[in-house]
């Protein structure tokens, strides 16, 4: 939770939203999530096995899980941050990495023809050591949340966006928004503006948690390399930026309500895909 509840943007209640209602009659969830966006439009059938039907999916890839792990242990740095307790080391770090294994069946994950558990527990310390001694390991400003909550409506005719926020920090004239990711290699100024859709909605539910300060986006990645890199891409907010991907997630939710949902055929989604076996029985 942010520090200060009084600095929690005020969303609209689930309640007064109707839309939500359809939501929860579809998925069982009286909201929308930006994973659930992207799943759709990166494969609408692989939407409705995982949201509508609730299948478990059949395996997960080892890149999925290490993602997670990593993203843990960062998450566990900054609250001690958020907290005032000393700095984790790496072995605390990886402590954190190596519990977002635990909960998936060890034959159920898929590891690329050049991963194994071992070379990826290595490539974790080396990511997490060269964070460590970055400068995104000294926070400038101040901590305000961790995988912080947030919800509320975008626009009439669509459910309560819901999602989590990985680090909210304030400096004196900005409200920073970070995004964690792990990457094969450094991001380009124009990956990172096409990732920056998910902080971009935040944006505009955060907008009360700060009055007056101007809105950032920052993505914190992390590469798999040999000699991993920790880099840090800033952006602004822009008005038409929001309102494209406002009007891009009315258009999901229109066909995820219509019942629009059908496979798209991908070389390297489907390669990973959890639902293949369920997908190969599908007859529409």
């Amino acid at each position: 939770m942010i520090a200060g509840a009084e600095l929690l943007p005020v969303s609209t209640p689930a309640s007064t939203n109707p839309t939500n209602e359809v939501a929860r009659a579809l998925t069982g969830r009286d909201y929308i999530s930006w994973s659930a966006i992207s799943t759709f439009r990166s494969c609408p059938l692989k939407y409705w096995f995982r949201y509508v039907a609730g299948l478990p999916e059949e395996s997960v890839s080892a890149a999925l899980v290490f993602g997670t792990g990593i993203h843990a242990a960062i998450e566990d740095f900054y609250r001690a941050e958020l907290a005032g307790e000393a700095k984790p080391d790496v072995e605390q770090l990886l402590f954190a990495y190596r519990s977002a294994w635990l909960p998936h069946d060890p034959e159920a994950i898929q590891f690329a023809s050049t991963d194994t558990r071992a070379s990826l527990d290595v490539l974790a310390t080396k990511m997490l050591t060269a964070f460590i001694k970055s400068p995104a390991a000294s926070v400038q400003g101040r901590v305000l949340g961790v995988e912080e909550e947030i919800r509320g409506t975008l626009v009439e005719g669509v459910p309560d966006l819901y999602g989590r926020i990985d680090l909210v920090t304030e400096d004196s004239d900005s409200l920073v928004l970070t995004d964690f990711k792990t990457s094969r290699g450094k991001w380009s100024t124009e990956q990172a503006e096409d990732a920056s859709e998910q902080l971009v909605l935040y944006s505009k539910l955060a907008g009360e948690l700060a009055p007056g300060k101007k809105l950032v986006t920052r993505f914190l990645v992390l590469t798999k390399t040999k000699e991993p890199v920790i880099e840090e891409h800033l952006g602004e907010v822009r008005t038409d930026r929001v309102a494209r991907t406002v009007t891009s997630v009315e258009r999901v939710w229109k066909a995820v309500e219509a019942g629009n949902f059908y496979p798209a055929p991908s070389v390297v989604g489907c390669a990973s895909c959890g639902y293949r076996k369920a997908c190969e029985g599908w007859r529409g």
